[in-house]
């Protein structure tokens, strides 16, 4: 009798595996950033930005020379240091097209300008599109 039982059993248990909870897969951690892209960030947060209406002229200059600092290390052979405008935008997205730079032509203008001013929406959106390229170019 009992071993009639046993197939039974042991359907009931097959069957009652889909209630246990499952095992969470790992999901991919994200690669830790090398030093020189970690002071970059560090850097790039220390830059005033020129909210309430101030000059941006600088702001934008000064996150020009970064980005060509970094690139001038990541990339020595590709001469982008003597880049400008849009071929400068142009090297950039072709490196992390996630950023989507080549839509801020006001990075490769501004500082040019005497007094060129953004908004604050502008600031933050170009300042995360900066940060985002930090972070993933290749």
């Amino acid at each position: 009798m009992l071993l009639a039982l046993l197939p039974v059993l042991g359907y009931g248990l097959w069957r009652l595996r889909g209630y246990l909870p499952r095992r969470k897969t790992a999901a991919p951690a994200e690669q830790p950033l090398d030093p020189m892209r970690l002071e970059a960030l560090a850097e790039l947060a220390r830059l005033p930005k020129p909210y309430d209406g101030a000059p941006a002229g600088a702001w934008l200059q000064q996150i020009n020379a970064l980005l060509k600092r970094l690139c001038r290390n990541h990339y020595p052979n590709a001469n982008s240091h003597t880049l400008n405008g849009r071929q400068w935008l142009a090297f950039l997205d072709n490196r992390c097209p996630a950023a989507g730079l080549t839509r801020w032509m006001i990075l490769v203008e501004g500082g040019y300008k005497p007094e060129c001013k953004l908004d604050d929406k502008a600031i933050m959106g170009l300042n995360q599109s900066i940060e985002t390229w930090i972070r993933k170019h290749v």
